[in-house]
């Protein structure tokens, strides 16, 4: 990855998942407070959705009483895919989805890798952000480990 701990988060337009879904500023819904952004390769894939998501969707709570705001899980998918992943999980208040369609944020943090010549994707990655500065960042091949909630809360 080419964001390291330490930098600042860039700018880049991803579609967000709340009542509707609306195109938004990563500035706008990241660099303010203190949140949790996990990225992952795709909706509906196995670990993504046996372990990573439903990982932060069971840690939820005891994230939120380490003074996290938001939790927020990030994907190259389209928005309909990341609504209907999301609607498999009734999500609630838990975390917010996020669409990057394009793939522009993905790129901007250098987490894109081709899969399987199935084009582009995320790395698989957790990273914990103050006011927009990544002050932790744990990202892994494959398996969801390190990156798990359970496991990423041990480290902040």
């Amino acid at each position: 990855m080419r964001i390291k701990e330490g930098e600042k988060l860039p700018d880049s337009k991803v579609i967000i998942l709340d009542k509707e879904h609306k195109e938004i500023s990563t500035k706008e819904i990241l660099n303010n407070d203190r949140v949790i952004l996990f990225g992952l390769p795709g909706a509906f894939t196995p670990t993504c959705s046996n372990k990573h998501l439903p990982s932060f969707l069971k840690f939820a709570e005891q994230l939120k009483s380490k003074n996290i705001k938001k939790i927020f899980c990030i994907s190259i998918n389209d928005p309909f895919v990341m609504e209907a992943w999301g609607k498999s999980y009734n999500l609630k208040d838990q975390l917010t989805l996020l669409a990057d369609a394009k793939g522009d944020f993905t790129k901007s943090i250098g987490a894109e890798f081709n899969w399987r010549g199935w084009g582009p994707r995320s790395k698989r990655y957790t990273m914990l952000l103050e006011n927009g500065i990544v002050k932790k960042l744990v990202v892994e091949e494959g398996k969801c480990e390190l990156t798990a909630a359970e496991n990423f809360i041990e480290e902040i």
